[in-house]
């Protein structure tokens, strides 16, 4: 999301962060039509199609310039589903989208119909599994009604467990959960126990936000985003951080689960 894509030096830096992550070892990246409006999944189709074995590039529909004035708004109806499904298809240069995630629940379209067009074009094989985001307990169980759900992209961080119960269900159930927003954008820094944890183990405090969402659940998998290669590597770092069970029992008590 944080990707420049405009022309320019900034935009060459954007493909070198996306090629560098896939050397490093990233096996999912995630967009959405929402960047840019599609500008997003044609930089990620630029600085790496043909795809190597393995990667997964998940993108997200459902929002769409449909205001009076053209302004972003959720859209769900079928029909803007099914045509940012196709443009999808094209701009990421695929025959199917391996992870296809409605963005938001339209509240104006019955949940039905919008969980429903996505099943529809899964089984005209367009789409390969499908996920929600920002979803409630009620809510995915209702969807897991109508098709099987593999990932819920929910916001979630150490100091933001309003979705822990989200969390749950997806473990009970076996659904893979992304968290947005995993580090808090910068404030993990200004908190005196995340920094003070950090530098009892020569780490950043957006590594130990990283670190504790690795630990926490099996099913986490965290999406940071960044604009820089070496704010990628640090990220990429926090993967063999090892959080000793006293200090993790020390991040656990920073925010009560909702």
């Amino acid at each position: 999301m944080h990707l420049p894509t405009e022309p320019g030096s900034a935009r060459e830096t954007s493909l070198a962060v996306a090629r560098r992550a896939v050397e490093l070892g990233v096996t999912l990246i995630d967009t959405a039509y929402l960047y840019g409006g599609g500008a997003n999944e044609e930089l990620l189709a630029e600085a790496l199609h043909p795809y190597p074995d393995g990667l997964l590039i998940t993108t997200k529909v459902g929002v769409a310039r449909s205001g009076p004035s053209g302004e972003w708004r959720l859209d769900g109806r079928p029909a803007v589903l099914r045509g940012q499904v196709e443009e999808a298809l094209r701009r990421l240069r695929v025959e199917r989208v391996e992870l296809l995630q409605l963005h938001r629940i339209d509240p104006q379209t019955p949940l039905a119909d919008q969980v429903g067009t996505l099943r529809d074009l899964r089984d005209e094989g367009k789409i390969g599994r499908i996920g929600l985001s920002e979803v409630t307990v009620a809510e995915l169980e209702e969807a897991r009604g109508i098709v099987d759900i593999a990932s819920v992209q929910n916001r979630y961080s150490l100091l933001d467990r309003e979705y822990e119960p989200v969390l749950a269900a997806c473990e009970a159930a076996g659904i893979a959960f992304l968290p947005w927003r995993p580090v808090a954008w910068g404030k993990a820094g200004a908190n005196d126990e995340i920094a003070a944890v950090a530098a009892e183990l020569d780490a950043c405090p957006t590594q130990v936000l990283l670190a504790w969402l690795l630990g926490h659940s099996p099913v986490v998998l965290p999406i940071p985003g960044t604009t820089r290669i070496d704010h990628l590597e640090e990220n990429l770092a926090a993967e063999g951080l090892h959080l000793p069970p006293a200090l993790r029992d020390r991040l656990d008590g920073l925010a009560a689960p909702e």
